[in-house]
């Protein structure tokens, strides 16, 4: 178990770097509906490859710690994430942090160790029956599909809001990353039995498949909105998703008693005000100085009738790491 935590921690920190240097990447490329080359251009970007090394390192790390512990061991620390993003930007940002942004970070901290703690999850079976994974399967689909379409009506109105469009996004992103935890989970079982098992096991191909389709939806997240906005849903219904999968699919155990259901929804709704107010604190949501203000991508900003067209303001959305 103890394995399995300190290589969660070390990919937490690996998602977290991805997560900056994606959105910092991502953040002068406003997308109002689906749009498949946005991978492309943002793959120009050497901040946005840095960040996909990192994606792909904490891969590695949260495969290996699949491999020692349970889904809902693994997945709840990787919500350790936020509490990462929000230090590399207060060590790197220009601004005092405030006392709330410090009691934030240290409130999900606690409230992630209570949780495991007190659920104290443990046992599973190796491999999931297939019936298990087409209801997962398309449960995910389906959130991903009702997600793009609430993204594509609010794009379609004039004065939509970025930040909305970001939250469903990252909500859908988040959920989707819970399902590919529980595939990583499947391919981590054949990392004992040589490489032609795993390059013969079908969950290697519907990680990459999935993958894939995940990466581009993370990406749009990105571009859509502020990361507050973003973020909570990667943060929180990430471990969210895969405990629950790991627990209906793989038969992992948590206790339920009681007192410990009690204990376990207090450390959750700990975690969830935490990461909300840490995803609003000016050093994570402070793009544009102010946490709560939307941006309308510039090519919905059209010119009132008798005024010149509005330039493009070069500093609009830099942020405290613009010099990175």
């Amino acid at each position: 178990m103890e394995t399995a935590i300190v290589l969660a921690v070390a990919a937490s920190l690996c998602t977290a770097t991805s997560s900056v240097c994606q959105r910092m990447a991502a953040k002068s490329t406003q997308t109002t509906g689906f749009d498949a080359g946005l991978v492309f251009r943002l793959a120009r970007r050497p901040v946005w490859l840095l960040g996909i090394a990192s994606m792909i390192l904490g891969f590695v790390l949260q495969l290996a710690a699949l491999r020692f512990g349970a889904l809902a061991l693994v997945q709840p620390i990787l919500a350790a994430e936020l509490v990462f993003v929000f230090g590399y930007l207060a060590v790197a940002g220009s601004g005092r942090v405030k006392r709330r942004d410090w009691l934030a970070a240290a409130a999900m901290s606690v409230g992630i160790g209570v949780f495991l703690r007190v659920a104290s999850p443990s046992g599973g079976r190796l491999h999931a029956p297939g019936s298990s994974w087409l209801v997962a399967g398309l449960a995910v689909f389906g959130v991903v599909l009702l997600a793009l379409a609430v993204t594509f009506g609010l794009g379609r109105r004039p004065n939509a809001s970025g930040t909305r469009r970001a939250a469903v996004l990252g909500a859908a992103t988040g959920i989707s990353w819970g399902f590919m935890a529980a595939v990583i989970k499947e391919l981590s079982s054949h990392l004992g039995d040589g490489l032609g098992a795993i390059f013969s096991s079908w969950s290697l191909y519907l990680l990459i498949a999935a993958g894939a389709a995940t990466m581009l939806l993370a990406s749009h997240a990105l571009a859509a909105g502020p990361l507050a906005a973003s973020q909570p849903g990667f943060t929180i219904l990430d471990p969210l998703s895969a405990s629950l999968l790991g627990v209906f699919m793989f038969g992992e155990h948590i206790r339920t008693g009681v007192a410990a259901l009690a204990g376990e929804t207090l450390a959750l709704a700990v975690v969830i005000v935490a990461a909300t107010a840490l995803s609003h604190s000016c050093h994570v949501a402070g793009e544009t100085g102010s946490p709560h203000q939307d941006r309308q991508p510039y090519q919905d900003r059209q010119p009132q009738q008798g005024q010149r067209p509005q330039q493009e303001p070069r500093d609009q959305r830099t942020t405290s790491l613009s010099a990175w």
